[in-house]
């Protein structure tokens, strides 16, 4: 009783809040890795993940998350795949700026 009150102040991961999936679509493009990591919210999946690339010996990484959401889990890494290609052709390495 006293962990359900808990629970209900502070939150949890279950619920309304958004939770990251475990798995981790990986897509290479034009030197870039997309990292597509929707995460589940109120009974949808939210499109979400990082692009990562090597400089040397440092990696840089850009993390976003949209307001987008799909019903399917693979919908919305399908989507961030997308439109993380999208911003890769548009901003090139400015993304990490």
């Amino acid at each position: 009783m006293l962990g359900k009150m808990f629970k209900s102040l502070f939150g949890s991961s279950e619920g309304g809040q958004a939770t990251s999936s475990a798995k981790a679509t990986i897509v290479d493009h034009e030197g870039f890795q997309i990292i597509a990591e929707p995460q589940s919210s109120g009974g949808q999946w939210q499109v979400a993940g990082r692009i990562e690339k090597q400089v040397g010996e440092e990696t840089k990484s850009h993390r976003f998350i949209r307001a987008d959401v799909m019903p399917g889990e693979a919908d919305a890494a399908n989507e961030m795949i997308r439109k993380a290609k999208m911003m890769i052709d548009q901003q090139g390495d400015r993304i990490f700026d």
